[in-house]
């Protein structure tokens, strides 16, 4: 251990290590009055307006305020001193870290294994000894979040807002540990309570988030985002199955599902205080307000509630720790009392199988209408739920206008699953805030932006108008606003035919819907696509007629490019360690982590031949390693000197010829 150590400290020179740390001055804030922020425990859905506001009582059957939490000591300018210093001790006290030595990491893990977990030193599994740790791990994440937090809240800093259908996160327990800097520590920890680390790795399921590209993506975005110290969370659905589990049997795919959550996930922090109202159907209803403006409001329909479980995304050697928020959907009323006592059992309980099959599985068969319904919930649902909870925490700083809201927020749409975020900003914005619509648009269309994942027409989202007017009618409303303005812009530029027939934000064939890569572009401040010729593919062809609008007004830096890329620490660094440490080693140091343009200085060595020979010998080591695992889970028994094309990918329909 001791060798390991030093081994590790030369790999990771003292310069480059994070210093021995004191927790940031904690920043109290005077944010309004809780009844303002909070509603009732039960909503009304004949009521309107009430978004943005998260629920006073946590419990599904009681209207009971909650207790008031602990508070920071009062200004020295504040009138009633009586409270001053009341909680002083709570404050220093949470003012220390947990210890990184050896020791204290094996006393948190076994406190973990006996006061969290309920175990005893003679029911004591390799499972145990992976949550105990990973429990152990996380305590230190929510250290740094929290810190994370306090100190955005102080620099008072520009947040962005990453919103994505998928992600597709991979293992939380490595990846944390090497991003803390800690994995040698947890390392020598557990092996002298009699646990290799590496044995612990494969209890932790798989995350059923994302499926391919766009959730990877979405997922080193994440990472990129907090290695580089930039204040950005992302946003999405606790899908409860992911896809599927897939296996091949007498020559057929067979689909099972992916109930990744069938056991307690450690890394994830329920919320059930981060709760918001999500209304499907109902009706629109004109009135006139109390300054005499004439607005709409949607009532009616039902109401889902959003409830929020958060996923902590550690940067690497920083100090940062930002968030992935995922919703819940739960039923707005729990139990049907007087179903359940005329003996309609299932009645009683069906309002939740209704809301849980919002965030029950990731990308739902639609090739019937019940299916498409309920993708555009799904979407609404996530939509809603984060811009909801996003513009409450900008707009209960102290002093703040919607007017700085471009200054303060940017929201990144993950391909047009997310494009609804349009029109609810608008609805927020409008109806609940009550901005008018001319200054709500300039803000929409300045805080918004879009990444395209498609140059196929057929597959950017057509959402019918029939199933909007039933489901989202406040927002299909909105929608023909919007459009008609723009047409009307477009009439007086380009006359009327079929080149603003392209540009309207509605299809007529093959059904009337709304296009809503169209809304995505047209809303958005910036579009970019994932690659260089991907979004030259997307300006001279998917939205050329947009690309050449935009241009005419004078917009010609509104489609970018932003290339695709991968974390090289999951994937090198935590995928095929031999490798990361030849890396390391013969570039002197390991920064070519986060910049991997340091890597370039490898092919002047490319004919030295004692790096040959270390180069093949560590490939040697990852075929053994599969070698080892095709045999261990008795796929194949093959010769390490074997020349392997290995493909992994889950097989779609419509990629099954690959």
């Amino acid at each position: 251990a001791i060798l390991a150590q030093a081994i590790l400290a030369q790999a990771f020179p003292p310069w480059l290590q994070p210093p021995r740390r004191r927790r940031r001055p904690i920043v109290h804030f005077r944010y309004p009055p809780a009844d303002e922020m909070t509603t009732s425990s039960v909503w009304d859905p004949n009521a309107a307006n009430f978004e943005m506001k998260r629920k006073a009582s946590f419990s599904l059957f009681s209207a009971g305020e909650p207790s008031a939490r602990p508070c920071p000591p009062l200004d020295k300018d504040e009138k009633d001193k009586s409270k001053k210093g009341e909680h002083e001790k709570l404050w220093k006290l949470m003012g220390s870290y947990k210890a990184n030595d050896v020791e204290s990491i094996q006393r948190d893990v076994v406190s973990q294994v006996e006061y969290s977990l309920a175990c005893t030193r003679f029911s004591f599994s390799r499972e145990d000894a992976y949550r105990a740790a990973s429990l152990a791990v996380r305590d230190r994440l929510l250290e740094s979040f929290n810190d994370t937090n306090d100190w955005y809240a102080q620099q008072d800093c520009k947040r962005a807002y990453y919103l994505s259908a998928e992600y597709l996160l991979g293992r939380a327990f490595q990846n944390a540990l090497v991003n803390l800097d800690l994995e040698p520590q947890f390392q020598d920890a557990l092996m002298g309570l009699g646990f290799e680390m590496e044995e612990l790795y494969p209890f932790e399921a798989d995350p059923g988030l994302g499926n391919g590209g766009l959730g990877r993506l979405a997922a080193c975005f994440l990472d990129s985002m907090a290695t580089l110290s930039l204040p950005c969370w992302g946003y999405g659905i606790r899908y409860s199955y992911g896809i599927f589990k897939q296996t091949i049997k007498d020559g057929w795919q067979v689909e099972k599902p992916d109930y990744w959550l069938a056991k307690p996930v450690p890394w994830e922090i329920p919320r059930p205080d981060v709760t918001y109202p999500i209304r499907f159907g109902g009706k629109c209803e004109e009135y006139s307000d109390e300054k005499g403006d004439w607005r709409t409001r949607w009532v009616a329909g039902e109401i889902i509630q959003a409830m929020a479980y958060d996923n902590l995304i550690p940067g690497f050697d920083t100090f940062n720790t930002n968030n992935l928020r995922l919703w819940r959907a739960l039923p707005a009323e729990e139990f049907d009392f007087q179903a359940f006592n005329e003996f309609r059992y299932a009645e009683a309980v069906d309002n939740r199988r209704k809301a849980e099959d919002l965030s029950a599985v990731l990308y739902p068969n639609d090739d019937e209408t019940a299916g498409k319904v309920l993708r555009l919930k799904q979407q609404y649902f996530f939509v809603s739920a984060s811009l909801q909870d996003l513009l409450r925490e900008f707009i209960r700083m102290p002093n703040r206008k919607w007017s700085e809201l471009p200054q303060k927020v940017a929201i990144q749409m993950n391909d047009t699953h997310p494009t609804l975020a349009v029109l609810e900003m608008m609805r927020l914005l409008v109806d609940v805030q009550r901005l008018n619509w001319a200054e709500a648009w300039d803000l929409t269309r300045k805080t918004c932006n879009y990444t395209n994942h498609t140059v196929m027409p057929e597959a950017l989202e057509k959402w019918p108008v029939d199933m909007m007017q039933e489901y989202l009618p406040r927002h299909l409303g909105i929608c023909g606003e919007i459009n008609k303005q723009f047409m009307e812009e477009l009439k007086e530029m380009y006359g009327d035919g079929p080149k603003i027939w392209g540009l309207s934000l509605f299809q007529e064939e093959p059904f009337k819907g709304i296009r809503m890569g169209n809304l995505a572009v047209l809303g958005s401040n910036k579009v970019n696509g994932v690659a260089a010729l991907h979004t030259e593919i997307v300006k001279k062809e998917t939205f050329a007629d947009f690309y050449q609008y935009f241009c005419a007004k004078g917009e010609k830096d509104k489609f970018v490019n932003m290339t695709n890329g991968v974390t090289p620490r999951r994937w090198i660094h935590c995928a095929n360690r031999p490798l990361s440490d030849l890396f390391t080693k013969h570039l002197g140091t390991h920064k070519w982590l986060v910049d991997m343009n340091l890597l370039k200085a490898m092919i002047k060595k490319k004919d030295d031949p004692a790096l040959q020979k270390e180069w093949m010998a560590v490939k040697r080591q990852a075929k053994q390693r599969l070698v080892d695992y095709l045999k261990t889970n008795n796929i194949l028994e093959a010769d390490v000197d074997s020349l392997f094309d290995c493909q992994f990918k889950r097989i779609h329909e419509y990629k099954r010829q690959l």
